[in-house]
């Protein structure tokens, strides 16, 4: 996978669905522009429709079951990619954090965060 340019958006998302998908308290997930993404490899897909109706296609690898990618039906002409994937510490923190209602109590979220529920 390869990302060009600064990601349009990083959030960090408190659904119960991301909960699931990375084990943890919340995902953390950079959107890029689709055409400034080269996926490279090989990858399996899992269609999940989430609260709102919308479908989103998780791509995941097929050796280590690693969530890599995904798009989603409402916002088309996006990738969106699990910052873990860059390995990178220095990769740009989250600006936006949605579903805050499903927030669980411990988390502290950084000053200065755009917070949607």
């Amino acid at each position: 996978m390869v990302a060009r340019g600064d990601p349009v958006r990083v959030s960090i998302c408190h659904c119960l669905a991301c909960q699931k998908r990375t084990g943890s308290a919340f995902g953390v997930q950079a959107r890029f522009p689709e055409d400034a993404v080269t996926v490279q490899g090989r990858s399996a897909q899992f269609a999940r429709t989430g609260d709102e109706g919308t479908t989103a296609r998780f791509h995941f690898c097929p050796e280590c079951g690693a969530t890599v990618f995904w798009s989603m039906d409402a916002i088309p002409g996006y990738l969106t990619i699990p910052v873990g994937v860059f390995a990178d510490p220095a990769f740009p923190p989250p600006f936006v954090s949605v579903y805050g209602l499903r927030k669980h109590p411990w988390v502290r979220l950084p000053d200065g965060l755009q917070c949607m529920d």
